[in-house]
């Protein structure tokens, strides 16, 4: 693995679709993420998401798509208006939204999910435990 910046760039930019799919992760509200261990998810159509950041801050709407190839997700009730006033969606990126509550109609998502929380549990096990930092002299 590269650490130059360039080629980071590079990577990122020219990622085949079955990688772009972890870029459209969103992190899971605190009731979600307490109910299911996982602090962020890859965002599906389905999901419902509440909007945190930019004009449309607070609203919430229905993922009906996401765009891989521009890493963007559109969203029930996000549109502006054209010119010629024709409603289009508005593309938000999927990192200043949060999952309110999960399409969980696919079996491999709940896997993924299951996988996550065995990973979370097996690394908190194995972890050392934290030290207190020595009081000053």
């Amino acid at each position: 693995m590269t650490r130059q910046p360039r080629k980071q760039r590079k990577q990122f930019y020219n990622a085949p679709l079955h990688r772009r799919q972890k870029f459209v992760t969103a992190m899971l509200s605190p009731e979600l993420r307490e109910r299911y261990g996982v602090k962020r998810l890859p965002v599906h159509s389905g999901d419902t998401v509440r909007i945190m950041r930019g004009n449309w801050a607070g609203q919430e709407g229905k993922v009906l798509k996401v765009d891989l190839s521009k890493l963007r997700i559109n969203i029930e009730g996000v549109t502006i208006t054209k010119a010629d006033g024709t409603p289009k969606f508005y593309p938000i990126h999927p990192s200043n939204v949060m999952i309110v509550s999960l399409n969980l109609d696919d079996n491999y998502r709940k896997e993924i999910i299951e996988r996550k929380q065995k990973a979370k549990k097996a690394s908190s096990e194995t972890a050392p435990p934290v030290q207190e930092e020595a009081e000053e002299r």
